[in-house]
């Protein structure tokens, strides 16, 4: 097993439709873990939810969160990133950055649709400052 560089973990964080796993805590100390669509910037993940879910609710009453993306193929890789979240409720670049996401999974095709269809009233902006990264590749080598 191996740490990764700034680089790899970037490259690798970017490669494909990988979805994050985004863990919140629940008022009553549960954890709460649901897949996310990101793209970066800079350093920065971005993605969007919708106001009334739990993840949501949980962001608005602690900013902390962890994410985590895997590649499940051997020799395996994971980056893990502890942050704290900025949420943006209608930014003017919304459609924006719901387009860049759409663009990731969805295709370029399709992009522009879902960028709109997910940049409505709602909807709200999520940027995760990372706290701590842990980042390794090759581990069943």
């Amino acid at each position: 097993m191996e740490e990764m560089t700034p680089a790899q973990r970037r490259e690798f964080l970017l490669e494909g439709p990988r979805t994050g796993k985004l863990a919140t805590v629940r008022k009553d100390g549960r954890p709460h873990v649901v897949p996310i669509w990101y793209v970066l910037d800079g350093d920065i993940l971005v993605f969007t939810t919708w106001h009334e879910t739990v993840k949501a609710a949980n962001m608005r009453r602690d900013p902390h969160v962890c994410i985590c993306v895997d590649d499940p193929e051997p020799p395996f890789a994971f980056v893990m990133i502890e942050g704290t979240v900025a949420i943006e409720e209608q930014p003017d670049n919304f459609e924006h950055w719901t387009t860049k996401i759409a663009g990731r999974y969805m295709g370029p095709e399709l992009a522009e649709s879902y960028g709109k269809r997910n940049s409505v009233e709602g909807e709200w902006l999520v940027w995760v400052t990372p706290t701590k990264v842990i980042a390794r590749r090759n581990i069943a080598d």
